[in-house]
């Protein structure tokens, strides 16, 4: 496989470092782009600097936004993965540093650098994004190929409004910003990574064979485990994992549907919700190629990569 060059905008998160972890045994990463998210941003660019030590790369590390564009969050996932996102392990201060940069500015930054190049993968709140592209509307015609993990495109949610999920949900003026910016993206929503998850045996054997990187993912899932096996998510659900295969792997997508994607921005039971034009009745011009169905055993080999356990 080609090594892609990646450009990951991010909130790390235990699923996150998984994506984090594929990325960098798979492609070539030119930075992460960290926003609050999962929890707050202190957390999040530390974590993020943690698994770039982690590895021994040298992967620069941009601090970006630490609130929602417009309002407060409802709530953040550290009831998931644990209060500094990393299950409460309490691994040392890192010494990979932060740039002193700004996301956002990095984002355009490195887009005109290298234009028509970068692979850019969402893997949390778009806010980093969002901003970014108000301040340099010209910013998707530079990105190659944009992947979004986020939305439930028929209602099955994972926050406490019914239809939403998390990402989308945490930053929805955001989400409207980037899906109105981009003319065509990858979404690669919360129930489709439901339905890719792994037998229990499957992960633990990963986790078995696997080296140091399959040892320090245990630890930070221990929070995240205990929390699906207590609200009926059966199996390994790995969300951000799935989004950074299908942009390390774009042929393992056997199933997508191509619709036109907006963000509810006001409802009182449904804000930040997906809402998909599924039967063309609203005559927006189609902008997300909606993935619903990949060669498992494609994604399989790619975790089972990142873990050290291939």
């Amino acid at each position: 496989m080609t090594r892609t060059p990646l450009l990951i905008d991010t909130d790390p998160g235990v699923d996150d470092a998984l994506a984090i972890l594929m990325a960098h045994q798979h492609a070539d990463v030119a930075a992460l782009t960290v926003a609050a998210g999962n929890v707050g941003l202190g957390h999040t660019v530390r974590n993020a600097r943690t698994l770039v030590e982690l590895i021994g790369a040298t992967t620069p590390v941009f601090a970006g936004c630490p609130s929602p564009l417009v309002r407060a969050p409802d709530e953040d996932a550290a009831f998931v993965h644990g209060a500094d996102g990393f299950g409460d392990v309490g691994f040392p201060e890192p010494a990979h540093p932060a740039q002193a940069e700004h996301a956002a500015l990095a984002l355009i930054r490195l887009t005109t650098e290298r234009p028509g190049e970068l692979t850019l993968v969402a893997l949390g709140p778009l806010t980093n994004l969002a901003l970014a592209v108000r301040l340099d509307p010209s910013l998707p015609a530079r990105v190659k190929r944009l992947v979004v993990m986020g939305g439930a495109v028929t209602g099955h949610g994972n926050t406490g409004k019914v239809p939403a999920e998390f990402n989308i949900g945490f930053d929805p003026e955001a989400a409207h910003v980037v899906f109105e910016a981009f003319p065509m993206f990858d979404l690669v929503d919360w129930e489709a990574t439901v339905r890719h998850a792994f037998p229990d045996d499957v992960y633990e054997g990963w986790v078995a064979s696997g080296d140091a990187r399959a040892t320090f993912f245990e630890k930070i899932f221990g929070t995240a485990r205990r929390f699906n096996a207590e609200h009926e998510r059966t199996g390994f659900i790995a969300a951000d994992a799935l989004a950074m295969a299908v942009a390390l792997d774009p042929d393992m997508v056997v199933r997508a549907e191509t619709r036109h994607v907006a963000i509810e921005l006001d409802g009182r039971l449904t804000r930040g919700a997906t809402v998909v034009d599924w039967h063309r009745r609203l005559g927006g011009q189609a902008n997300a190629r909606i993935v619903l169905e990949v060669d498992q055993d494609r994604f399989a080999a790619l975790i089972a990569g990142a873990l050290g356990a291939a």
